[in-house]
C-alpha cells in the first residue's frame, strides 16, 4: 500500500505533469493542414445537419472519420464557441485566430487525459522489480515509454491530431484483457474502431483472440481445445454487444440511405498507393527500386527515355510504376493477409493469454503498415505503443522495441520540416531515445546487451543521415531540382529498420510458440 501511495504521489504525477508542461510550450509551435482539417470539422458538425456532414465539400479537407469522430467533434464545437465563433463557420477556410489555436491546442492536452489513466492502469498490470533506482522500476519505466512517446508529442501537439486520447481507449482496452474484463475491452475497441478506423489494422487479432479466449471456455493440457467447450452464450453476448455499437455509430446513416457516400469517405481507394509524404514501409522500397531500374533501364538502352512515374498520393487520383507492375489495392490487402496470417495462427493455436495476444497486435499494426495501401508515416505508431508493454518484460523484446521505435520516430522527423521547429524535434527525440536506451538496459543490466553490433552500427548510421537531410543537403544544389531526395533517403533507410524489427518479431513469435509446444 505505502509503495503504491508513493508511486500514485511521486513519480507519475512528476512524469504526468512534466510532460504536460512540455505539450502547453508546444501550443505556438508550427501546425500542420491537420489543424485546418480538424478546424473544418468542427464547422462542419456545428453549423450544418447530420445529413450533411458526410457530402459537405466546401473544403478540400472533407469529413472523412466514422461517426463516433464526427460526434467528437461536435461536442468540441459546442466548447470552441465561447474561445471564437469565426472558427465555427464553414466557408472560413484556413482560420487560425489566437483564439482558436489556443483552443485545439488546449483540446488534446485536455483529451490526452484519457491516456493519461489508461498509462496509469497499464502500470498496475506490470509486475515490478525491486530496485533503488528508477530506472530499475517496470512501471516508471513503462510510464515513461508510454506518457513521454516522442511520435505522440510532436504528431499530436506539434503537427496537430487527436491520438492521444485514441491510443489511451486502446491501451485502456488491452488492460482489459489482461484483467480477463473481455467484454469491456470488446466494447472499447469497437468503440475506437468508429472513432478512427484504422484502428482494423489489429481488428484481426482482436477476433481471433476474443474467439479463442472467451468464447471458448476451457483448453485441454497441451493448449489445445474443443469445439464442444464453444460457448454460443458467451459469442452472442460479444456479438451483440460490437453490432450494437456500430448500430448505434452507422445507425443513422443508414436510416438516411448515406452508407455508400459514408463508407467512399472512409475507404478513399482512388487515391494511391503511398501517401504524399512516403511511410517507411515496403512500398518505399518498391518505389525505389522501381526508380533505380527506370535509371539503369536509360543507361543501358532498355529504355529510350526515363518514363515519369506518379507513386505518391494525397490528393493525387493516379498511381503507377516505370518498369515493376504497378500495385493495386487487391494487391496490398493480399499481402497484408499473407503477413499476419501467421501471428493470427499462433494466436489460435497457442494463444498465451493476453501476452500472446499483444504480441499479435503488433505484428498485425506492422504486417498492415510494411503492406498496406495509402499508409500514411504516423501509422508506425500503432505498433510502438502496445509494444512497449512487451518492450519492459522481455530483454528480447526491449531489443526489438529500441529498433523499432528509433527508426520508426526518427522517420516522422520529417514531418516537421520548419526551421523553428528543428531543434525541438531534435532535442525531443534525442531526450526520449536516451531515455529508453537508459531505462531498459538498466532494467535489463543482469541479462546482457540489448542490441546486437549490426543493429547498433544501423542505428548510428541515423546520426549522418540526419546531418545530411537536415544540414548538408539543403546547401547543394540539388535541393532546388531533386528537392524530394532527403525524404525518400530517411524514408528508405527506416522502412530496412521497421522490416528488420518485424521479421525479428515474427522469429521470437515463432521461437515462443516452439517452446511452449516442447513443455506440453
Amino acid at each position: 500500500m505505502a509503495a503504491s501511495m508513493t508511486r500514485w504521489f511521486g513519480w507519475f504525477p512528476a512524469l504526468t505533469l512534466g510532460v504536460t508542461l512540455i505539450k502547453c510550450l508546444l501550443i505556438n509551435t508550427y501546425r500542420s493542414t491537420d489543424f485546418e482539417v480538424h478546424r473544418n470539422w468542427l464547422a462542419i458538425t456545428h453549423t450544418l445537419p447530420v445529413s450533411d456532414w458526410y457530402f459537405e465539400e466546401t473544403s478540400e479537407w472533407t469529413l472523412d472519420y466514422p461517426p463516433f469522430f464526427a460526434w467528437f467533434e461536435f461536442c468540441l464545437s459546442h466548447l470552441a464557441k465561447y474561445f471564437d465563433k469565426e472558427m465555427l463557420v464553414v466557408q472560413n477556410l484556413n482560420y487560425a485566430s489566437p483564439a482558436t489555436i489556443l483552443f485545439q491546442r488546449l483540446s488534446v492536452i485536455l483529451t490526452d487525459l484519457l491516456l493519461v489513466y489508461a498509462v496509469k492502469e497499464c502500470c498496475n498490470i506490470i509486475g515490478t522489480c525491486k530496485s533503488k533506482e528508477f530506472l530499475g522500476i517496470r512501471p516508471f519505466v513503462l510510464a515513461v515509454l508510454l506518457l513521454w512517446n516522442f511520435g505522440l508529442l510532436i504528431t499530436d501537439h506539434i503537427h496537430f491530431q487527436y491520438n492521444g486520447f485514441l491510443f489511451g481507449i486502446l491501451l485502456l482496452s488491452i488492460v482489459r484483457h489482461f484483467q480477463n474484463r473481455h467484454l469491456e475491452g470488446a466494447l472499447l475497441f469497437a468503440v475506437l474502431l468508429n472513432l478512427k478506423h484504422i484502428y482494423l489494422y489489429i481488428a484481426p487479432a482482436y477476433g481471433i483472440f476474443l474467439l479463442r479466449s472467451y468464447c471458448i471456455i476451457s483448453n485441454s493440457s497441451d493448449g489445445s481445445f474443443c469445439w464442444r467447450s464453444f460457448s454460443t452464450v458467451r459469442f452472442t453476448l460479444l456479438g451483440s454487444l460490437v453490432l450494437s455499437v456500430f448500430a448505434l455509430s452507422f445507425g443513422p446513416f443508414i436510416a438516411l440511405g448515406q452508407m455508400p457516400q459514408v463508407l467512399s469517405r472512409l475507404f478513399p481507394f482512388k487515391r494511391g498507393l503511398c501517401h504524399a509524404y512516403w511511410a517507411p514501409n515496403m512500398w518505399a522500397l518498391y518505389n525505389v527500386v522501381d526508380k533505380a531500374l527506370s535509371v539503369l533501364g536509360v543507361k543501358f538502352q532498355l529504355l529510350k527515355t526515363l518514363p515519369k512515374a506518379s507513386m505518391t498520393g494525397g490528393l493525387v487520383q493516379e498511381f503507377y510504376h516505370s518498369v515493376l507492375p504497378s500495385v493495386t489495392p487487391l494487391a496490398t490487402l493480399i499481402c497484408t493477409l499473407i503477413s499476419i496470417l501467421p501471428s493470427l495462427w499462433i494466436l489460435w493455436w497457442r494463444p498465451n493469454g493476453a501476452q500472446g495476444f499483444l504480441r499479435c497486435i503488433t505484428i498485425c499494426a506492422l504486417g498492415s503498415f510494411l503492406f498496406g495501401w495509402h499508409v500514411h508515416e504516423k501509422a508506425v505508431l500503432m505498433s510502438i505503443l502496445p509494444f512497449s508493454l512487451l518492450a519492459v518484460k522481455s530483454r528480447e523484446d526491449a531489443g526489438i522495441f529500441l529498433m523499432l521505435s528509433t527508426s520508426g520516430h526518427f522517420s516522422l522527423l520529417p514531418l516537421l520540416f520548419t526551421a523553428p521547429e528543428l531543434p525541438i524535434k531534435v532535442l525531443l527525440m534525442l531526450l526520449y531515445t536516451l531515455s529508453s536506451f537508459a531505462a531498459l538496459k538498466t532494467l535489463f543490466s543482469r541479462e546482457g546487451p540489448l542490441l546486437r553490433s549490426m543493429e547498433q552500427l544501423y542505428l548510428m548510421g541515423l546520426i549522418p543521415l540526419e546531418v545530411v537531410c537536415e544540414w548538408v543537403y539543403p546547401l547543394t544544389a540539388w535541393q532546388q531540382t531533386l528537392p524530394f531526395i532527403p525524404l525518400m533517403m530517411t524514408s528508405v533507410y527506416c522502412a530496412l529498420g521497421i522490416t528488420y524489427s518485424f521479421i525479428r518479431l515474427y522469429i521470437l513469435a515463432l521461437r515462443t510458440k516452439l517452446d511452449r509446444e516442447k513443455s506440453h
